[in-house]
Parts: C-alpha cells; sequence; structure tokens
C-alpha cells in the first residue's frame, strides 16, 4: 500500500460527492444505512475509534484502518481527518481491494 492508490480513488470518489468525513456525520449516516465502508486512521482516539467500531460492527458494515489522520485528510483536500465514510458501492469495494 505504500504508493497510496487507495488516496487516489478516495480522492476520486470525494470529487464525486460519495465520501463524508467527521465523527458525527459519520455516525449519522451509519444510523441511517448509507455508508458503504469506513476509513479509520490508526491514529484516532481510543474514544472514537471504539465509537466508530461499535457503530460498523452493529450496522454491519466494513471497517478498515488508513495509517494516519494526516494522509486520510490528504486523500479528500483537507485537514486531518480521523475517519471517512465512502457511500457508494463501487467506490467502496474497489478500496477495500486497494487496502487488503
Amino acid at each position: 500500500m505504500s504508493d497510496h492508490q487507495w488516496m487516489s480513488l478516495l480522492g476520486i470518489a470525494n470529487r464525486a460527492g460519495k465520501v463524508i468525513s467527521g465523527e458525527e456525520l459519520t455516525v449519522k449516516q451509519i444510523r441511517r444505512g448509507n455508508v458503504k465502508l469506513i476509513l479509520l486512521s490508526a491514529d484516532a482516539s481510543r474514544n472514537t475509534a471504539k465509537k466508530i467500531t461499535d457503530k460498523c460492527n452493529s450496522y454491519e458494515v466494513p471497517l478498515k484502518i488508513v495509517e494516519n489522520r494526516h494522509l486520510l485528510g490528504q486523500a479528500i483536500g483537507k485537514e486531518a481527518r480521523v475517519v471517512a465514510a465512502v457511500m457508494d458501492d463501487g467506490f467502496a469495494n474497489k478500496l477495500v481491494t486497494l487496502l487488503d
């Protein structure tokens, strides 16, 4: 994953309007059933990681861990982000294959 292809794909998904970021907005969209994949930074706080992981488990949303918040934010053209949600099946499936 050193070539960070996932970052390019996430950027494309973001420009297509299929990515949201931020803990509260992400949790709200998980509850609504709109989220297909969660990307969580490895350096997220323990509370945030637990909250997002628990929501993903209870709503059966796939969760992938990325290196850090700066890469995640950079991928979507924003400052450091701890969590991002992909709301499209096609983008989510491709990201899962790139992150595995």
